[in-house]
This record gives C-alpha cells, structure tokens and sequence, in this order.
C-alpha cells in the first residue's frame, strides 16, 4: 500500500510525497534506487536519466533528466547516506526543485520507502499547485515501479 502526502514547509516550499512498502531487503531496493540511468527500465515517467560523472552515485554526482511532459533538468546530488537515501537538486530562474529519495529498513528484512518532490522560489511555489495532479500521479507510478523492479529481483 502507498500513502501519497503534499504539504508547504516552512521554508515556502510545496513538497509532496509517497511512502510505499517494499517486499525486498533494503539493500536490493538501495540498489535499483541508485541505479539511477536505469529507471527507464522500469518507470514510464522517466524517458532518460544520463549521469554526466563516472562512477556510482555520490555527492556531487549530476544527472541528465528527461521526463514526459517536463522539461529536461541536471539534478546534483546535495546529500547521500550509501544504502539509505540520497537527495539531488534542480536549479533554474526562480525555482528549486528537490527530489528526496529515503529507505528505511522494517522489521522481517523488508523496506519502507519514501519519495518526495519539493518546488521552491517563486516560479516554483507559483506552478507548483498546477502540478500537483501530474506530481502525485507521477510518485505513484515510481513507487509502483519500484517496488515491482526490487520485488522481482529479491
């Protein structure tokens, strides 16, 4: 079961999330999660993720995003806790967007995740309530896929 949220933070900034169950140990869903140039595989709401630094994701990693109906933005990775959560950041005139990615382990060796999108600055907290539908739709179609992908693969 999922669990979609939307609230304004203090901070003025709309943040909405989901909090999705997974039938997998946390670390295979840590694993598909930071794999981040595969999401389209297995997310329609990701058309092209493209890490523009070698490696595997770290602090300071950037990535390429390409989704329907959005457009096209570099995320930085602002925070990271390896097999737990990490956070990239979008920036452009007048608005910050905030994907916050976070797991957290359950009893019985499953995993509880959290995904949420945060829009801040004015253009952000401006547009930000006439995304909301898509923004919902769109965080319950990854959590779908994510657990669908971590699932499979336990």
């Amino acid at each position: 079961m999922a669990t979609l949220a939307a609230c304004w933070r203090h901070n003025e900034e709309m943040e909405q999330s989901i909090t999705v169950d997974i039938a997998a140990p946390p670390q295979r869903v840590w694993a598909v999660l930071s794999d981040v140039e595969s999401w389209p595989e297995w997310t329609p709401t990701v058309t092209s993720v493209r890490l523009l630094d070698q490696g595997p994701l770290r602090l300071g990693s950037r990535a390429v995003i390409h989704q329907p109906r959005l457009p096209e933005n570099e995320y930085v990775v602002t925070e990271l806790e390896p097999g737990r959560s990490f956070t990239w950041v979008a920036s452009g005139p007048g608005v910050r967007t905030t994907g916050r990615h976070a797991i957290d382990p359950l009893p019985g060796g499953e995993a509880r995740v959290r995904l949420s999108v945060a829009q801040a600055g004015w253009l952000g907290t401006l547009m930000g309530p006439f995304f909301r539908g898509l923004t919902d739709r769109y965080l319950a179609t990854e959590a779908d896929g994510l657990r669908a992908r971590s699932e499979q693969e336990a």
